[in-house]
C-alpha cells in the first residue's frame, strides 16, 4: 500500500486507471509518517526492554523499500520521553502555537519572495542557483552519496 505513495511523492499527480478510463489527479501533500524502531517497538530505549534480534529489527525496516526511504527527505529519531517529563508544567519560554505560526508564515514569505514558488517546488539548477554548497558541504555530499 505505501509504494503506491512513490509516483504522487515525486510527481505530485496520481494517475487512476479503471476499465477502459484513465484520469489524473493532483497530489501535492506533505507526508508525516511513524514507524517503530522494530518489532516490539523498544529497539535503542533505555529501558534495555527490546528482545529483538538485529536480523529481526534489519527485516521489519525493510518492510519500507529503498525507493520510497529515497524520497522522504527528512528522517528523525525520537526517544521515548517518561511519563515523568510529560507532566512537567511548560516552562515560560515555550512557544505558543501562534508565535510558531508566525515564524513559519515569515520563512514562508522569504522563500515566495526570494524565488516564487516554495523550496519544495524549486528545479535542481533553481536550487543550484539560488544557495550553491560551499565546498565543506559538497564534500560532506559527495561522502553520503
Amino acid at each position: 500500500m505505501l509504494e503506491a505513495l512513490r509516483e504522487p511523492l515525486e510527481s505530485g499527480h496520481i494517475h487512476i486507471s479503471r476499465a477502459a478510463r484513465q484520469a489524473e489527479f493532483p497530489a501535492r501533500f506533505q507526508l508525516v509518517a511513524a514507524m517503530n524502531p522494530c518489532p516490539c517497538g523498544y529497539l535503542g530505549d533505555a529501558s534495555s526492554r527490546c528482545s529483538c534480534t538485529a536480523e529481526q529489527a534489519a527485516r521489519y525496516r525493510a518492510r519500507i523499500s529503498g525507493p520510497l526511504l529515497d524520497r522522504i527527505d527528512l528522517h528523525v529519531e525520537v526517544p521515548r520521553v517518561s511519563a515523568d517529563h510529560l507532566n512537567v508544567p511548560a516552562a515560560d519560554n515555550v512557544e505558543t502555537s501562534d508565535q510558531v505560526r508566525a515564524r513559519v508564515e515569515l520563512a514562508r514569505e522569504r522563500q515566495l519572495s526570494r524565488v516564487g514558488k516554495p523550496n519544495q517546488s524549486l528545479t535542481p539548477s533553481e536550487i543550484d542557483r539560488t544557495c550553491p554548497l560551499e565546498e565543506a558541504a559538497r564534500q560532506l555530499m559527495g561522502q553520503a552519496l
